[in-house]
């Protein structure tokens, strides 16, 4: 009998509170029917809806800071250009020898500048032709990004004795017109005159970005725009200018055009690329609905779950009171009790969802269609505090619902229990 096995654990001196919990905890009172099961559906469901949250949270932030790279690494977190270009993509020039150059770079956010020009263009082959735009590039040019998703050949290679006609093509290009590292064809762009130029494919890239860039950029020595143009070597259309930390980009872009002035226009790559920027806040709504979802059936099952326990254990609670426990002593058993199913089922949860998430991370279990999604697989990203947030407010909604079904406990009558026992 439980009251005998207190009563004993009373004269060992050991934690009654503690030892009557486990008693509920593992069914062992000779009275509870219900107890045991319920216990183990509580921890199961926790563990699900935790689980649930982890995932749903890495994967999220894992969406957001891929695409966030792939954006940026593309087109760079700043682009200063002149303000008279509008949405033109044959650019005016300026110099790139300005006088604020240097305090930008002094900026505590900015981590790297460089130069770029744009023209767009017609490219033709033996039996297909494509709307391009090429985008010159100089040998401050930062080709980290461009190298992590190269797919075949080389980075065009810019020396200063001479103009290279070497050209960086998308993968969505090659398949498209038949291109091949190698190969070579024929940009006509249309102006005042009709001006024809031949690249040579020294390398293919491809970033997942198909509509935004792949279909749309190619890669070639700043030079041969600027002679195009009829530029001079120092004539460029503007920088582009990457950060220590893309969250303060909005912060170091307002910076920037403060010390530009009025002649130019400072854009955060959020500013340009909208469409991405807002589809990927989009999410955090999503995330929160889950969430809070979750929180609430976690919280509701906690409430569930402690009265069947109560009702269930009525008896034993009403012998407890007769042997002379207040209704305080018995409210700390059954909050053990609780802590035991959160605590087991905050375990298990993590467990499942962070192994799910590795799995994921290093084997790609789940495939994308990258052309709608930006990504050939689900991405994964561990933030630690992430985790550590939907723990402790899991731990704080849980124990704030305890307070619904421990009031139950004071109106136990233990004369009442004992004559319908």
């Amino acid at each position: 009998m439980l009251i005998i096995s207190i009563i004993a654990s009373l004269q060992n001196h050991m934690n009654t509170q503690l030892f009557v919990a486990k008693k509920i905890i593992k069914g062992t009172d000779g009275k509870s029917m219900f107890s045991q099961p319920v216990i183990r559906l509580a921890i199961a469901s926790m563990s699900l809806g935790v689980a649930v949250m982890l995932v749903t949270i890495m994967i999220v932030t894992g969406f957001k800071e891929q695409i966030t790279q792939k954006v940026s690494g593309f087109a760079a977190h700043i682009q200063l250009s002149s303000f008279s270009d509008g949405e033109n993509l044959d650019e005016s020039s300026f110099s790139k020898n300005q006088s604020f150059l240097p305090e930008i770079k002094k900026l505590p956010d900015v981590k790297h500048v460089q130069v770029y020009a744009r023209k767009a263009g017609i490219l033709k082959t033996k039996d297909e032709f494509e709307g391009v735009v090429l985008k010159g590039i100089g040998d401050d040019y930062d080709f980290t990004y461009l190298n992590s998703h190269l797919q075949s050949g080389k980075i065009p290679t810019l020396k200063k004795e001479v103009i290279t006609n070497d050209i960086l093509i998308s993968q969505n290009l090659s398949s498209k017109l038949q291109l091949k590292t190698g190969d070579s064809f024929l940009v006509y762009f249309l102006e005042n005159s009709k001006k024809v130029r031949k690249f040579t494919v020294c390398g293919i890239y491809n970033t997942g970005l198909a509509e935004e860039f792949d279909n749309i950029y190619l890669f070639c020595d700043i030079r041969v725009i600027q002679k195009l143009n009829n530029w001079s070597e120092n004539d460029i259309a503007g920088y582009e200018i990457y950060t220590t930390d893309f969250k303060n980009v909005d912060q170091t872009a307002t910076s920037i055009y403060n010390l530009t002035g009025y002649n130019f226009n400072c854009k955060s790559i959020k500013d340009i690329y909208p469409q991405i920027f807002n589809w990927l806040e989009l999410q955090n709504i999503n995330v929160m609905i889950i969430i809070c979802l979750m929180m609430l059936v976690a919280g509701i099952n906690m409430i569930a779950t402690l009265l069947i326990i109560i009702l269930d254990n009525t008896l034993s609670i009403g012998l407890l009171k007769a042997l002379g426990a207040t209704s305080g002593f018995i409210r700390k058993v059954y909050l053990r009790v609780s802590i035991y199913i959160v605590a087991r089922g905050l375990l298990i949860g993590n467990l499942i969802g962070i192994s799910l998430c590795f799995l994921q991370y290093y084997f790609e279990i789940i495939k994308l269609p990258q052309e709608s999604y930006y990504v050939s697989s689900v991405p994964v990203s561990f933030n630690l505090w992430s985790i550590v947030l939907v723990n402790l407010t899991t731990c704080v909604i849980c124990f704030l619902m305890l307070v619904i079904p421990s009031g139950i406990i004071s109106k136990v009558s233990p004369v009442k229990v004992l004559q319908f026992s």
